[in-house]
């Protein structure tokens, strides 16, 4: 059979410099009006039981060179389950070398998480029935920005996830926690619906995610430095999501990432805000000493560097919100490589990793909900 490579589907990445034989030369195209790039996502047919070499040849001009570096790539044979697949790094060119067992195999930057799989995980939670669902607006491609409000507690909770829309494990790690959170068996999951209300939004940037951006939205935007100034030209998904969070108030907040370089699962915070208290600051350290103790796959030695006082960017939701509400906000960071401290070499960092974090950091809220305060 012809080697062929393709990339016209829902997320897909990739374009075609040269196929040589076995060897196929590519890129990774950029997100629209922007120049960032690093997510690809393409589909290899007609190579089952043939060694091939698939070189991603513009590497170094990525968004993060340093997310190359000891990262193996995720491929697939039927969607479903992704395995890392040896890969190597130099010379600013990732090479996978593989020999698939299919003529129909996927490669992927991180476990893919499409629109299709988000309306069906839509379809499903909005059927529940203790959720209540609505669209808080229209992204620029026309697509919903999608909502759910759970529970009825005085506690105003905030989970949202893929402002980077290649940040895939972020909706996986929705997929987890919510799967939790709806599970009326679950004495944690009940204590805390009868505690809070939360406001998810499970993927903030639908446009992003169906183009195969890596970090912003249809007209190139960067969603996470646009909360102190929304606007419905460069950023109606912000806009909408920050206008309702000013109906309902936020007292606790997670905004859920990945990192490319990082081979760790961390917690970045608000540190730098003008309005600073260390009562909000022992809460959000509360809550990550509470994590640690629950979950293996999470630690505090390795993370971001912190911001000095008054230093804190506001146009990033995690310090916006805690300047804004007062809230005990918080980045989670995911790795796109593994976590090094609990390595797992047949898949990496996984969606069923990530949903498993997801359903540790709902414990970890319960189990300092009740030191929280309640801003309205």
């Amino acid at each position: 059979m012809t080697l062929s490579i393709s990339s016209a589907f829902d997320g897909g990445n990739i374009r075609v410099v040269a196929i040589d034989g076995s060897r196929i030369d590519l890129e990774i195209a950029k997100d629209h009006q922007s120049d960032f790039y690093q997510w690809f996502f393409f589909r290899l047919t007609g190579a089952g039981g043939t060694p091939v070499e698939l070189r991603i040849l513009n590497c170094a001009g990525s968004a993060y060179p340093l997310g190359w570096e000891s990262y193996n790539a995720c491929m697939s044979n039927d969607r479903d389950y992704w395995e890392r697949v040896e890969s190597h790094y130099a010379d600013g060119i990732l090479t996978i070398k593989v020999t698939p067992a299919s003529n129909s195999v996927w490669f992927a930057y991180f476990a893919p998480y499409t629109m299709e799989r988000h309306h069906d995980f839509v379809a499903s939670v909005a059927a529940h029935p203790n959720t209540a669902y609505r669209s808080l607006g229209q992204s620029l491609d026309g697509q919903e920005i999608d909502y759910f409000q759970i529970g009825e507690g005085p506690l105003q909770v905030w989970l949202y996830a893929r402002q980077h829309p290649g940040e895939t494990m972020a909706e996986w790690w929705m997929e987890g926690a919510l799967d939790k959170l709806l599970d009326d068996s679950d004495p944690v999951s009940r204590t805390l619906r009868r505690k809070a209300t939360f406001h998810v939004v499970p993927n903030m940037n639908p446009d992003g995610s169906r183009r195969g951006h890596l970090r912003t939205n249809a007209v190139g935007t960067n969603l996470n430095r646009e909360w102190h100034a929304p606007s419905a030209e460069r950023s109606p998904e912000v806009l909408c999501v920050r206008n309702e969070m000013d109906k309902t108030g936020v007292d606790f907040a997670i905004d859920v990432h990945g990192d490319e370089a990082i081979p760790a699962n961390f917690l970045a915070g608000f540190e730098g805000i003008p309005s600073w208290t260390d009562a909000q600051g022992a809460l959000f350290k509360r809550f990550s000493d509470a994590l640690v103790a629950l979950s293996p796959d999470f630690q505090t030695q390795k993370g971001y560097e912190i911001s000095a006082p008054g230093e804190a960017n506001l146009s990033m939701s995690t310090a916006q919100l805690a300047e804004r509400f007062g809230a005990v906000s918080m980045t989670l960071e995911m790795p796109f490589k593994d976590n090094d401290d609990l390595p797992d070499p047949e898949q990496g960092w996984s969606p069923e990793r990530s949903q498993a974090l997801g359903r540790s950091c709902l414990d970890a809220l319960h189990a300092i909900i009740d030191e929280l305060p309640v801003r309205r």
